[in-house]
């Protein structure tokens, strides 16, 4: 009850959280600068940074960040108390008292945190890993599980070569690298970025330039700059990249913002890729301590799995002229080949495949990986072949994948307010609708829980204090009330829905059984997303029986990012085999010779030169001249 005997509110902030059993995967948000009316705007250039909130200390009756409430979370610089062993280490004995194993079909969070449920994209603690081959141990923020075990692999000619890794991501981007000779091979991360003195796993994908056309910001600092006069910020522009944007200009979807004129998709993505490999090189430099080799590393650049050649082309060019590699010796005659390009839910599979032992998984089972993002949703299934201590998988079926990431939920959650508010424009002008879509971003997009929450009103604070009252659409005291079922059925379920289909499609085209489901990238950290996976919905009674584990493993929002640097540090083919996601079909037209005058008379045409053509003639690949032949990747 709240004061004077009336009810407490029974908005979102105030109803039952939902208690996560991992950590939380959110990507990191920015905080807008957003000046009320009325204050003069400073129209020089001084981005003023907000850092996102450090982490809270919370009690029984605090929230924590995006509504979840953090457990025991000491203070930050102290050292957490030993945390009891992981329930889901492969062969580990259960704590007293014991704690069940997950029943067959439902959700779990495999990761764990020693303090408590904080959002470790804001503040990464240090990582607690029950076993580390056998022994207890503690590792860095920026350091993985214990590598892939090439032990009877034997030595590489390129022993303790670096690889980086660059997940660049419709939202969001980051950078990892690794070698044998660092950190006993372990991939680390760069935590550090400019902007903010917090530390970040990943950084916004974000442009600020001038009237001039020339980059003033990027990162966190483009993010969180206030909005001034003769600046443009630019964000999701890998969108643009997508095979039917490349097609058809026109069917590029009209609410991703304008580019800046005079300026291609591709010309954005290299002056973002430049930035942020100018600093990775820096802080490479800084955290190893010595001079890296950085100019004879080998790269692996991720990109969706949905995208065709041309834009795996276009990627690759772009960052060849970021100077992502270049030559590092005279007669360096093959350093564009340093530069490799791997899918997201590949880059993701080898993550999940390393962590194997803690998802029950053996030598061949099978497993799909759902990489959802903030642009992309990529799908794969991949079978586990050969023995764990030398890790290899192998595609059981082409990759699929849809523009349906988190992205599309903040998209239509502007679309659903614009709607509302077609009357009250004063509430619709761009710094209203950030506002409107912050406090969406911050806390609903990730909490929201579906049908159970259809009967709350969500209440987001209006930015303007104009029309403060209008209950027909839901303006009240100066909030935008929104029913819960509203939510669910023009933002949600129409992005989730996509997600769901694609599985379903990727479940239809393996006719095997399919062990586990693993859940990754920002967007698998959306409760209803979570509420909605599950096996019985999109399982047909003909598979036979249902999928044993769906979990969200440790450092799924950077599984991608993670999985490509192992990838590079193995130094042989994780993958064994892939299945191309399509074909080549080449109609020849050749001189007809005798046999085809005895079996194809009527396929034999004479053309403007007056040579005897034929139409239907079978050739192989090897017999037609190199220019005709197709491109090979």
């Amino acid at each position: 009850m709240g004061c004077c005997g009336e009810p407490a509110d029974k908005g979102p902030s105030n109803r039952n959280q939902v208690q996560p059993n991992g950590m939380v995967t959110s990507q990191p948000m920015a905080q807008p600068i957003l000046e009320k009316p009325g204050n003069s705007p400073t129209m020089s250039y001084q981005p003023t940074i907000a850092s996102p909130p450090p982490v809270l200390v919370n009690n029984s009756s605090t929230n924590g960040f995006n509504g979840f409430n953090n457990q025991s979370v000491p203070p930050w610089g102290h050292s957490p108390s030993p945390p009891a062993q992981h329930p889901y280490e492969f062969g580990a004995v259960a704590p007293s008292p014991p704690i069940p194993s997950p029943s067959p079909g439902a959700f779990t969070h495999s990761s764990y945190h020693p303090q408590g449920t904080a959002d470790p994209l804001l503040r990464p603690q240090n990582a607690y890993y029950p076993s580390l081959n056998g022994q207890a141990g503690t590792l860095s923020p920026s350091m993985s599980p214990p590598p892939i075990d090439l032990s009877n692999v034997g030595p590489a000619p390129d022993e303790g070569k670096m690889s980086v890794a660059v997940d660049f991501g419709t939202t969001f981007s980051g950078v990892a690298y690794g070698s044998s000779r660092i950190a006993g091979g372990r991939v680390q991360q760069i935590l550090n970025w400019p902007g903010s003195v917090e530390t970040f796993r990943k950084i916004p994908t974000c442009l600020l330039y001038d009237e001039y056309g020339q980059v003033i910001a990027w990162g966190l600092e483009a993010k969180n700059a206030s909005p001034m006069a003769g600046t443009m910020k630019c964000e999701w522009f890998k969108l643009f990249l997508e095979p039917k944007a490349l097609r058809d200009e026109s069917s590029v979807d009209p609410r991703l913002p304008f580019l800046p004129p005079g300026k291609r998709a591709v010309d954005l993505i290299i002056d973002f890729l430049s930035c942020l490999w100018e600093h990775a090189k820096e802080q490479i430099t800084r955290d190893i301590g010595a001079v890296a080799d950085l100019n004879s590393a080998d790269v692996l650049l991720t990109v969706p799995a949905a995208w065709d050649a041309k834009g795996c082309d276009m990627m690759r060019e772009a960052a060849i002229a970021a100077g992502l590699v270049q030559s590092a010796r005279a007669g360096d005659k093959n350093w564009r080949d340093r530069l490799r390009i791997i899918t997201e839910p590949e880059a993701a599979a080898v993550h999940c495949a390393h962590l194997t032992d803690l998802h029950h998984l053996k030598p061949s089972q099978n497993f799909i990986v759902c990489d959802a993002g903030g642009g992309t949703v990529d799908l794969a299934a991949y079978k586990i072949i050969g023995q764990m201590a030398n890790l290899e998988i192998a595609e059981m079926c082409a990759r699929s994948g849809a523009n349906c990431g988190s992205l599309f939920l903040d998209l239509r959650f502007r679309e659903l307010v614009r709607t509302l508010l077609t009357d009250h424009p004063a509430h619709l002008d761009p710094a209203s609708l950030a506002y409107f879509m912050h406090s969406f971003s911050e806390t609903d997009k990730h909490n929201y829980a579906g049908i159970q929450d259809d009967d709350l009103m969500f209440h987001f604070p209006c930015f303007n204090t104009e029309d403060p009252q209008d209950p027909s659409v839901g303006l009240i005291n100066g909030e935008l009330c929104v029913p819960g079922n509203l939510l669910r059925r023009e933002v949600f379920d129409p992005v989730v829905n996509e997600v769901l289909q694609l599985i379903e499609e990727q479940m239809n085209r393996i006719e095997q059984r399919i062990d586990a489901l693993l859940l990754v990238g920002g967007f698998a950290g959306s409760e209803y997303l979570r509420q909605r996976v599950q096996p019985r919905t999109y399982i047909k009674e003909q598979y036979g029986s249902r999928i044993h584990v769906i979990a969200r493993p440790p450092d799924a929002d950077t599984a991608t990012l993670r999985g490509a640097a192992q990838y590079g540090l193995a130094r042989r083919p994780l993958v064994a085999s892939v299945i191309a996601p399509r074909a080549y079909i080449m109609k020849v037209k050749l001189p007809a010779e005798q046999e085809d005058w005895l079996k194809r008379p009527a396929y034999i045409r004479t053309n403007d030169a007056g040579v005897h053509i034929c139409e239907n003639r079978h050739v192989s690949c090897s017999s037609v001249p190199s220019s005709a032949k197709p491109p090979v990747r």
